[in-house]
C-alpha cells in the first residue's frame, strides 16, 4: 500500500522566484519555443516594454530601442530610470513597484508588480541598469537569483532604464528563437498607439502619425470598399471598414495592451456599430449584416484593468475604473455621438457602407436556403463520416490543456492511419480529406455548403457564425512536402483565407513541418528537416549511418509519426505578414492567369538535385 503520510514536512514554501520557474504559466501564460506569437518568450520581452511605454506615457523620453543579439533581448527606454536605490526589490521582489499609486500611473498596464520579477526569474542572464541624474546602479542575476550587486556609481549616459535578458532555454527548449517578424508586429502595435513615441529594433524605426488607422491599412488582407472611418475622443480610439473578404477581424486594445482574446470593450464596439448604423439607416438590420466582412481596431484607457488572465489577453472590466462609467455604455455613447455625426458629414462613404450591408443582406439570405439543405445532408453524413477523428478536450473547455487542442488536416487514408495511431487523443484530433479539394477562389461563401468536404470541416472547427466557437486551439495542416502536398496545402489557405481570414489573424493556423530524412545508426536516430541538418546528423552518426529520404506523410510509420507531433513538433504559423496582398496573391496562384503563373513557376522552380548541390 503507498505511504501517503501527510506531515509538516510535507508543507513546502516557495520563493516568489521559485514559484515563477515551477509555475510559469500563471506568469507569461505559455513556454514555447518563439514559434508562436503567444509563446513565453514574447511576453517577457512585452513584460519588459510595457515599462518603458509607461515612463513615454507619463511624458519622459520619446525613444525606445530594442536590440536582439542571438538570444540576448536589450530594452533601453529614456524615461526617469528606476530610483536606485530601489532597483534590486524592483525586479527581485513580488508586489514591489510605484503602479500601486493610482495618480502616477493612472491607466498603466502593469498594474501587479509581477512583470519584471517573471523576467528576471525565467532568464538565465538577466541585467538592469538605471541612470539617474549622472548616477547609475546595475543589478545582475542568474536565473532570477542575485549574481552582482554594483554600486552606485557616475555616468554621462541619459537617464532612463536599461534591462537585458536571455530567456532560460532550460525553460523554452535548446532550440527557442525570437522570431523577427513578431518582434516587429509587436513594436507596430507599440508606435501605432502612441503616437509621437519612436520605437527600434536593431536600428529600424517604428513609428506612426494616424494611430488605428494606420494599423488598419498595414493589416488590410485586400482591397476597402470605403474609406477607413477614424475616430477619437478621451481614453477611446476607434477605426473600421469594410473588405471584400469573409467574417470579423478585430484589433482591440486597452492601456496600449493587444487584447487578442477581445472582452467587454470589444463586445461593446461591435453592438454599438449595429446600433448606430440601424439608427442612421432607418433599417433594422441583421446584426451579421453590419459585422460581415468588417475590419475594426478599438483602444481604450481605463483606470486599474481588470483582466481575466495574467498574460491580459482579455479584458473582464465592467467599468472605465471605480466610480465611472459602464464599459459598453461609454464606448456605445462615443460611437453613437461620433459615427453618427461622421457618416452625415461624409455622405459618399455612407452610401457605399450602404450598400455593402444590403450585399450582406442579400448573400445571407441567397444562403439560408443552401445551408439548411447542407445541414440535412451533414446530419446523414455525419453518422457514416471517418473524416473526423475528434479529440476529448476543445477551446474553452475548463482544462488547462484546454489551448493545445489541435486539429490536424491531413491527406489520404494512410496518412490519416498513422497520425491517428499515435496522437494524443485528449488534445489531438485528425481530419481527413480525400484528394485534392476545391479551388475556392473567387467563389461566393455558397461554396461551403455546396461542398461536403468544405463544410464538414467548418463543422468540425464550429466556425459557421464566428471564431467565437471555434473548437481547437490550433488548426494544422499536414500535407506532404512534395509537389501535390504543396498544392494541397495552398488550396487549404486559399480556402481559409476567402473565408475565415480572422483564423489566420488570430495566429491560429499553421503548417506541420515534417522531415525529410531520416539518419540512423544502431545507437541513435535523427530525423532532418533540412539539407543542412542531415549534413549535421551525418557528421555526428558518421558517413556509415543509413539515410532514409522520406517521400509522404503516409509512408511513416505511427511510431516515428509521434516523434514529430509530440513535444519537438515543428508549427510553421501562416501569418497574414506572409499575406499581406492577399488578393493579388490569391488571383495569381489561384486564379485563370494561367500563362503568366506557368513562367513564373518554371523561371523559379528548382528541384531537389538543385538544392543538395546548393
Amino acid at each position: 500500500m503507498a505511504n501517503h503520510n501527510y506531515t509538516e514536512a510535507s508543507i513546502k514554501t516557495l520563493s516568489s522566484t521559485e514559484h515563477i520557474r515551477l509555475r510559469p504559466g500563471m506568469y507569461i501564460g505559455r513556454l514555447g519555443s518563439g514559434g508562436h506569437a503567444e509563446d513565453g518568450i514574447y511576453v517577457l520581452l512585452k513584460e519588459t516594454i510595457d515599462n518603458a511605454v509607461d515612463e513615454f506615457t507619463m511624458g519622459y523620453g520619446k525613444k525606445i530601442e530594442v536590440d536582439l543579439t542571438e538570444r540576448a533581448m536589450r530594452v533601453r527606454d529614456y524615461g526617469r530610470g528606476i530610483p536606485l536605490g530601489k532597483v534590486l526589490e524592483c525586479v527581485s521582489v513580488i508586489n514591489t513597484g510605484a503602479k500601486y499609486d493610482s495618480e502616477t500611473f493612472k491607466k498603466a498596464v502593469g498594474l501587479n508588480g509581477i512583470g519584471q520579477k517573471a523576467v528576471n526569474a525565467l532568464s538565465a542572464a538577466y541585467r538592469v541598469q538605471a541612470v539617474r541624474d549622472g548616477q547609475t546602479k546595475v543589478v545582475e542575476f542568474t536565473r532570477g537569483k542575485l549574481k552582482q550587486d554594483h554600486k552606485v556609481a557616475r555616468t554621462g549616459e541619459r537617464n532612463g532604464t536599461i534591462v537585458e535578458f536571455t530567456p532560460d532555454e532550460t525553460l523554452f527548449g535548446a532550440d527557442f528563437r525570437f522570431r523577427a517578424e513578431y518582434v516587429e508586429d509587436l513594436l507596430w502595435k507599440y508606435a501605432f498607439l502612441n503616437r509621437g513615441l519612436t520605437l527600434t529594433f536593431n536600428g529600424r524605426p517604428f513609428r506612426s502619425e494616424h494611430g488605428l488607422k494606420d494599423l488598419l491599412e498595414k493589416n488590410l488582407s485586400g482591397d476597402i470598399l470605403y474609406p477607413i472611418i477614424h475616430l477619437e475622443g478621451e481614453d477611446i480610439e476607434i477605426a473600421f471598414t469594410h473588405g471584400a473578404h469573409y467574417g470579423e477581424e478585430y484589433y482591440s486594445f486597452v492601456n496600449g495592451q493587444h487584447t487578442t482574446m477581445g472582452g467587454t470593450h470589444q463586445q461593446a464596439f461591435r453592438e454599438a456599430v449595429v446600433e448606430v448604423l440601424r439608427n442612421f439607416y432607418k433599417k433594422d438590420y441583421d446584426a451579421a449584416d453590419v459585422r460581415q466582412s468588417i475590419i475594426a481596431a478599438v483602444a481604450i484607457r481605463v483606470i486599474e484593468p481588470v483582466f481575466e488572465s495574467q498574460t491580459k489577453t482579455k479584458l473582464g472590466s465592467a467599468d472605465l475604473g471605480p466610480g465611472g462609467p459602464p464599459i459598453r455604455q461609454f464606448v456605445g455613447t462615443f460611437v453613437q455621438q461620433q459615427l453618427d455625426a461622421w457618416l452625415h458629414r461624409n455622405r459618399e462613404t455612407a452610401e457605399a457602407l450602404k450598400r455593402k450591408l444590403e450585399e450582406n443582406e442579400r448573400e445571407r439570405k441567397e444562403l439560408a436556403g443552401i445551408r439548411s439543405l447542407a445541414r440535412e445532408r451533414a446530419k446523414k453524413a455525419s453518422l457514416h463520416n471517418r473524416k473526423l477523428r475528434d479529440c476529448r478536450l476543445h477551446l474553452g473547455d475548463k482544462d488547462e490543456r484546454a489551448e493545445d487542442s489541435t486539429l490536424f488536416i491531413v491527406e489520404g487514408d494512410s496518412a490519416s492511419g498513422s497520425l491517428t495511431a499515435c496522437r494524443d487523443v485528449q488534445t489531438q484530433a485528425v481530419f481527413a480529406l480525400k484528394g485534392k479539394p476545391l479551388n475556392t477562389y473567387g467563389l461566393s461563401k455558397k461554396v461551403i455548403y455546396e461542398n461536403e468536404e468544405f463544410h464538414l470541416l467548418q463543422a468540425a472547427l464550429n466556425i459557421e457564425e464566428g471564431l467565437d466557437g471555434l473548437r481547437y486551439g490550433r488548426v494544422v495542416i499536414a500535407t506532404d512536402a512534395d509537389v501535390d502536398g504543396m498544392h494541397i496545402r495552398l488550396l487549404l489557405l486559399s480556402f481559409f483565407l476567402q473565408y475565415f481570414p480572422e483564423l489566420i489573424a488570430g495566429g491560429r493556423l499553421f503548417i506541420l513541418e515534417t522531415p525529410l530524412f531520416r539518419v540512423r545508426n544502431k545507437k541513435e536516430t535523427i530525423y532532418c528537416y533540412s539539407e543542412t541538418e542531415k549534413q549535421a546528423a551525418l557528421a555526428k552518426l558518421g558517413s556509415g549511418a543509413e539515410i532514409t529520404r522520406f517521400k509522404g506523410l503516409g509512408e511513416v510509420s505511427a511510431g516515428e509519426f509521434k516523434d514529430f507531433i509530440g513535444e519537438a513538433m515543428r508549427l510553421e504559423p501562416v501569418t497574414l505578414a506572409h499575406l499581406h496582398d492577399s488578393d493579388k496573391l490569391l488571383a495569381f496562384y489561384m486564379g485563370k492567369n494561367t500563362p503568366e503563373r506557368q513562367e513564373f513557376i518554371i523561371g523559379n522552380l528548382r528541384v531537389e538535385k538543385d538544392l543538395v548541390e546548393a
